[in-house]
């Protein structure tokens, strides 16, 4: 049986749409900017990094430098970022715990 690098593996399934929105959210929930980067990093090298930069106007070395580990990316940053990848942000209620 044929081993699949667990990085190969990771992006190929990040190439669909609705598995890299499960795995942002995913992460989001962990509760850390750190966790939820990398994450974002993992979404954007499965499409291509420099693809992706150049789709969302922004600089190759500083879309890596904002989706390093310590990256704090201004909003109007993440948003176009997002939008070259498909996807959106947004704000839901928490549900209540009773």
């Amino acid at each position: 049986m044929p081993i699949i690098n667990y990085q190969d593996g990771l992006s190929e399934r990040l190439q669909d749409p609705g598995y890299a929105t499960e795995y942002l959210n995913e992460a989001l929930k962990e509760g850390s900017q750190e966790i939820f980067m990398l994450a974002l990093r993992d979404v954007a090298k499965a499409k291509g990094i420099s693809h992706v930069a150049k789709e969302a106007n922004l600089n190759r070395e500083t879309m890596y430098r904002m989706l390093s580990e310590k990256g704090n990316p201004n909003l109007s940053s993440l948003n176009k970022l997002l939008n070259t990848l498909g996807l959106t942000l947004t704000i839901g209620m928490k549900k209540n715990i009773a």
